[in-house]
């Protein structure tokens, strides 16, 4: 997860039926690219989460602002519920639109000397593409993951990127948070307000600490996270549909 996503989760949003919409994205795309990447498909809402083929995003930053800020790396490893497929994992360094800023070179520890010769996005956005095609995210929070890539799209093609995710952080709000927040007897005494950030959520389940704001590392992070969120809280035959945004 990038490295100015904070523990806030974004408001749920209405549940989307992707194989119909996916049908339509197919029909009104212009880029070739993006006609193949629907026409990909996507499972239907009732399918059970252990037969989804699952790939775990993670993209850092130069900021926050989708807008203002670009993508310097981005991770994708493959996995189910049993296995994650570590030898099909992707990984790239692109050189980003604007110039690095000292605070997330801190962050994620990627240099100038990193980008120097690092690729454009545009230049790998193909075989993004085919290893997102047909397939549901996994993230955490995918208010960086959704934007950016949806950005960065559209700024190399004009057009939107749509695709479903299934969001770590918003199970884990769903777990530990809920709707309310501790009142005010439980502040007085001290009680906190449950951290939903990645290393914190893995603590949970026992999971060891890995580097942190690394793309590669942080998508595995998130499919293990994943992985142990379902063998504690739901069942392998969960449906897509109560899971996926």
């Amino acid at each position: 997860m990038s490295l100015f996503a904070a523990g806030s989760r974004a408001a749920e949003q209405p549940v989307v039926d992707w194989k119909q919409h996916f049908a339509a994205l197919a029909q009104q795309a212009r880029d070739p690219r993006l006609v193949q990447f629907y026409q990909a498909g996507a499972v239907t809402a009732d399918t059970p989460l252990q037969q989804a083929p699952l790939v775990a995003l993670d993209v850092e930053t130069t900021g926050l602002d989708c807008q203002r800020d670009s993508i310097v790396s981005l991770g994708l490893v493959p996995f189910n519920l049993k296995r994650i497929r570590c030898g099909e994992a992707k990984y790239w360094v692109v050189k980003p639109a604007g110039e690095l800023s000292s605070e997330s070179v801190t962050f994620h520890h990627i240099t100038h000397s990193d980008i120097r010769h690092a690729p454009r996005l545009a230049s790998v956005l193909d075989e993004l593409l085919a290893a997102m095609a047909g397939k549901v995210m996994v993230v955490h929070y995918r208010s960086i993951e959704r934007d950016f890539l949806n950005q960065a799209v559209q700024q190399q093609l004009g057009e939107a990127l749509h695709f479903p995710v299934i969001d770590t952080m918003q199970l884990e709000a769903r777990l530990h948070r809920g709707q309310q927040q501790p009142g005010w007897l439980a502040r007085l005494l001290g009680k906190q307000t449950e951290s939903i950030r990645l290393a914190d959520s893995r603590l949970r389940y026992n999971l060891p600490l890995y580097q942190a704001h690394h793309a590669l590392t942080d998508a595995l992070a998130t499919a293990e996270l994943l992985q142990a969120q379902v063998a504690t809280h739901y069942s392998a035959e969960v449906t897509l549909g109560e899971l996926w945004n």
